[in-house]
């Protein structure tokens, strides 16, 4: 059993994980993904991501291969037993301040494929599927992780700087490492039942509906192409094997499609459950995506909390491959992260109570009433939570909107790895030792800056401003931000 050095080690390669290996690629690291199974799972599992998490797609690459089989979606509806609208939570059709549409449907094995070939173009990173891990061994500098091939039953040690578990809701990791979970009080049991029409003639929403009832709630998902899905609560006491019964199934189902009309592309069930990790890091080893939390699907937002955490990861682990171990920056992960996406659970937990009809249409601080009575609601937009930078310092955690610049290049680009500072000051960037852009060589930039009502921005390769200030002199500006990242 011999050993083979890594920078790191991603368990899983589901949507977090084969976006957290691109990333760090990008980086030029040395990456071993260990996926237990054999190839990619064809059927559909998640179907919904947001601009945020387009955009991390953008920063990869894989935009161009994956647009061509998303659809954009309209929004969800929440009605009552009669058909009455409670809550209509729209998503215009309109470009965000992350340059993509706020909302979007898709197959999870396309977006799986499109990360996955991106990931070939890397020299140093190793997929070994049939690979399953059954051991890590934490050291000061270093972690081992011992897995063995399912297929050639063969065993196989490696070293690794950093590990980190992509390995969804029952994860390895969390329970080698020891970090328990806190119960957020949602747990339910719901039918998945997704569907493929057999003709493009057929009266169906679309967009998704919540069909609140305290009896029996269900969702309604318009998915890509010929793709509807069916969400729908089980009772405490019922059998699945009784529901899924085909009789008893097509008859509930009738309501919207009769077995003539579509067949049953995949069903299964869920436990719907909220809940969060108390530690995502134990030394070098971390958690991301439903290994650190579960979130009820009524917002769309599981897969996406995992993206985010993985675009939050990825550029501190990689400076601290490359400067150094810096445990100051790395504990930022889960204490940036992790208030975030308690945000985006209790909101999908009051959307679930309102599918109980246990719960009122105040689900979050942006529900508001129009004139004519109706309640709507904007999407929900939490903060960064502590870490980098001045909580004081009205800019920091705010998203850098997408830009482009001159000839169409995409402004995201030369801050991909590293952080930058952008400044309607002349600068020397030497004695800033920051990469430096200022309205002199971008005049785009100044558009950006008077937005934030500020003279200078240090913007993180995660896309959200670290600093801003109105100072002239920027030297011991830049000095304090970039002794928090690289440890000076």
């Amino acid at each position: 059993m011999s050993t083979q050095d890594f920078d790191v080690v991603i368990i899983g390669l589901g949507p977090a994980g084969g976006t957290l290996a691109n990333l760090l690629a990008m980086n030029n690291l040395s990456i071993l993904v260990l996926e237990k199974e054999a190839s990619i799972y064809n059927l559909p599992r998640a179907v919904h991501f947001d601009d945020e998490v387009m955009r991390v797609f953008n920063t990869i690459g894989i935009t161009k291969s994956l647009t061509k089989k998303l659809i954009i979606n309209k929004g969800t509806k929440f009605v009552d037993e009669k058909g009455n609208l409670l809550l209509d939570w729209p998503r215009p059709k309109v470009i965000s301040e992350n340059g993509w549409y706020p909302s979007y449907r898709f197959h999870q094995p396309d977006l799986e494929r499109s990360l996955r070939h991106k990931l070939k173009k890397f020299e140093k990173v190793i997929i070994s599927q049939n690979s399953e891990v059954y051991k890590t061994i934490s050291h000061k500098n270093y972690s081992i992780i011992q897995y063995k091939n399912l297929k050639t039953k063969q065993f196989f040690s490696v070293k690794s700087k950093y590990i980190i578990g992509c390995d969804g809701a029952n994860s390895f990791l969390r329970k080698q490492i020891k970090c328990e979970m806190e119960h957020l009080g949602f747990e339910q049991r719901w039918a998945v039942i997704d569907l493929i029409l057999k003709t493009k003639k057929i009266n169906l929403p679309d967009r998704t509906i919540q069909y609140c009832n305290s009896k029996r709630p269900a969702t309604y998902c318009r998915n890509v192409g010929k793709r509807r899905r069916w969400e729908i609560a089980l009772k405490e006491d019922e059998s699945v094997e009784k529901f899924f019964d085909s009789k008893t199934l097509w008859k509930f189902l009738s309501q919207w499609v009769s077995q003539d009309e579509a067949k049953i592309e995949r069903k299964t069930v869920y436990t719907f459950q909220s809940a969060i990790a108390k530690k995502w890091r134990r030394g070098r080893q971390f958690l991301v995506g439903d290994a650190a939390h579960l979130t009820p699907p009524f917002m769309g937002q599981g897969m996406c909390a995992g993206i985010r955490d993985a675009s939050n990861l990825a550029w501190k682990i990689s400076i601290c491959c490359k400067k150094g171990h810096n445990d100051r920056l790395l504990d930022t992960y889960q204490s940036e992260r992790s208030s975030n996406v308690r945000d985006y659970i209790n909101t999908a937990m009051k959307m679930g109570e309102l599918l109980n009809s246990i719960g009122g249409s105040k689900v979050s601080d942006t529900v508001y009433m129009e004139k004519d009575g109706s309640i709507k609601m904007n999407s929900i937009k939490p903060k960064l939570g502590k870490g980098l930078g001045d909580l004081n310092d009205k800019n920091r955690g705010k998203i850098f909107p997408y830009l482009k610049i001159n000839f169409n290049k995409e402004f995201d680009d030369l801050f991909s790895c590293y952080p930058i500072l952008i400044t309607n000051k002349k600068v020397s960037e030497n004695k800033l030792k920051i990469r430096t852009y200022s309205t002199i060589d971008i005049p785009e930039i100044e558009t950006i800056l008077k937005k934030f009502n500020s003279n200078s921005l240090i913007i993180r390769p995660d896309r959200f401003v670290l600093a801003s200030t109105d100072k002239n002199d920027l030297k011991d500006f830049s000095r304090f931000y970039l002794n928090q990242i690289f440890a000076l």
